[in-house]
């Protein structure tokens, strides 16, 4: 790490103190001051260094995916890997950098200024969104919800995951150096595609990404980047686990491992951006700069990790850190300096990418310097120079799965739900908590305790309790309602045979407890015997009473679906 040097005068005053480093990619720093009040210092690149970087974030992440893909979410490598798993004669086009692309058409398109708004129009433009929360936020887009609510959790059910996290590259060359414009650009855009702990997986990426333009030492990276991050957060609370045991002196392997035993159980999605995040911060960490290490840290450290796009992330740090030299020549030649693609899996794009890689830097290059200008860097004949400041905390970003009830029926509470992963990284999976629509898909954290949704009310002369209560085929659940301590109803909702969700309409006759206050509880129960356990899904859930129609309704009591929300609304 490069330490700022004071002297000091007669009387205490600071004097003005240069210092240059040679030797270190064209960077300096300086620091100037009169009358005591020193002047902030500057980080000084070279525009040839700054594209030369920027080439290199986009190479590394491309060459370092290809690499560790064939254990993205399979059994880890035991192998010291040194090449791709095939011959390339120029790169694929693949999530972890194709909306990134179309990131930088959208700032060419609407200026540094650019609102995810627009990013959302750009990518309905360019057919962006294959996979995970990146095809939730494409198949919202299209349905006519705008970005940023096409990643929020009311719209999108893996808001969680780690679409933001790979998809933040692009911010951190933007910003060389200026790490807080980096997280900002990073918390704005990655809602496009992901909400809360993703989203602070892409600001942790973006901002690592800029610190590399300007620090040499990957242990600083990691700390000053995760102090982006508000302590709060369940992305900050992972990497301040890291840290804390690295900084213990435990090694590689225990650390991953305690990483995924704490973090990948909570949210068990295998391309969930926190503990997904934690192994990119132990990457650079312990990878030290260097490429192939890095990659292969990635690509060993956990089964069923999303491992591809941590290596691409952990290796556009490397890139940023030292150019294109650090990434091994026999990897750059088979890139074929292009990018080359008609289709990701069956969504076949608008316009069909074929584009040299460093003519894309060269444009990501041109815009970064803009950004740089205009966020209190200034631009020379030949070189950059850049404010150094501290990361600044951004305010907390949080949502829990029991607030998906504020956008479905407030009357009702929801206990123990489980984020599951469902629909993301790897199938099979047998449940996750979500809204679509006007349905509750739930399923439980844990499965012994089960889901509860909860209300309390005062009940008229004839009151009903009412609801869809559904199954995915093959799957069951058991339902089980209480009034006050009574079971009411014990029924395995089964989809056995079923084609799609099966539905079963539920009536619980209230009349004996007419006009008293009551506690209803409705339990998602999954361990069915000789079934297989899945989502419970919930519509319309309401207190009826026919007594009552067309009156005022009773305080503290349902009079229907109330709030209850339709797709699009």
């Amino acid at each position: 790490m490069i330490r700022r040097i004071l002297g000091f005068g007669a009387g205490g005053r600071t004097r003005r103190v240069f210092i240059a480093l040679l030797g270190l990619g064209g960077l300096s720093i300086r620091a100037a001051g009169t009358g005591g009040i020193p002047a902030m210092p500057l980080h000084s690149l070279t525009r040839a260094d700054y594209a030369d970087r920027v080439e290199a974030v986009w190479t590394a992440q491309i060459a370092a995916m290809l690499m560790a893909w064939p254990h993205e979410h399979r059994t880890a490598s035991v192998e010291w890997l040194t090449d791709y798993p095939r011959p390339y004669q120029s790169a694929i086009v693949d999530d972890d950098w194709y909306y990134e692309m179309s990131a930088i058409r959208g700032f060419e398109k609407f200026g540094i200024g650019m609102t995810v708004a627009e990013l959302g129009r750009q990518w309905l433009e360019d057919g962006c969104g294959t996979w995970g929360s990146s095809k939730e936020a494409r198949l919202n887009l299209e349905r006519g919800i705008p970005a940023p609510d096409c990643g929020h959790p009311r719209h999108n059910k893996l808001w969680f995951t780690i679409g933001p996290q790979f998809s933040a590259d692009v911010y951190g060359a933007l910003a060389p150096g200026l790490v807080n414009v980096a997280a900002r650009m990073a918390r704005e855009y990655g809602a496009i595609n992901g909400y809360a702990e993703a989203v602070d997986g892409a600001v942790f990426v973006a901002g690592m990404i800029s610190l590399g333009f300007v620090e040499r030492d990957p242990r600083t990276i990691v700390r000053q980047a995760a102090r982006l991050i508000h302590p709060d957060s369940p992305y900050r609370k992972c990497l301040d686990e890291v840290i804390a045991c690295a900084d213990a002196g435990d090694e590689f392997q225990d650390i991953a491992n305690r990483v995924e035993d704490r973090w990948h159980l909570e949210y068990p999605a295998t391309n969930n951006a926190v503990s997904n995040g934690g192994l990119v911060a132990l990457c650079v960490w312990f990878g030290g700069g260097d490429f192939l290490k890095t990659v292969n840290l990635a690509a060993r450290a956990g089964d069923f990790t999303d491992a591809d796009c941590n290596a691409a992330n952990a290796a556009a740090v490397v890139g940023a850190m030292q150019g294109m030299k650090a990434i091994p020549v026999h990897l750059v030649r088979q890139l074929g300096d292009r990018i080359v693609g008609e289709k990701m899996d069956r969504l076949v794009f608008p316009r069909p990418v074929d584009e040299p890689i460093s003519a894309l830097a060269r444009r990501t290059a041109a815009i970064g310097e803009q950004i740089v200008a205009a966020r209190g860097g200034r631009l020379a004949a030949d070189r950059l120079e850049l404010p150094a400041t501290e990361p600044e905390t951004l305010p907390v970003q949080r949502f829990t799965l029991a607030e998906l009830t504020r956008f479905w029926n407030p009357e009702w509470t929801l206990e123990r739900a489980g984020f599951g992963g469902q629909g993301g990284g790897l199938g099979g999976i047998r449940g996750m908590t979500h809204l679509r629509g006007d349905v509750l898909a739930t399923y439980p954290r844990d499965e012994v305790r089960g889901v509860l949704l909860r209300r309390k009310a005062v009940l008229g002369r004839q009151p009903i309790l009412r609801f869809q209560a559904g199954v995915d085929a093959g799957r069951a659940w058991e339902l089980a309602i209480f009034v006050n301590n009574r079971q009411m109803v014990k029924r395995v909702i089964d989809g056995l045979g079923a084609n799609g969700i099966r539905w079963e309409a539920i009536d619980v006759d209230l009349k004996e407890y007419a006009g008293q206050s009551v506690e209803l509880r409705l339990y998602q129960l999954v361990l069915v015997h000789n079934r297989t356990a899945g989502n419970a899904f919930w519509k319309d859930l309401r207190i009826e009473d026919p007594t009552t129609a067309g009156r005022a309704p009773v305080p503290g009591a349902a009079t229907g679906a109330g709030s209850a929300v339709t797709a699009g609304d």
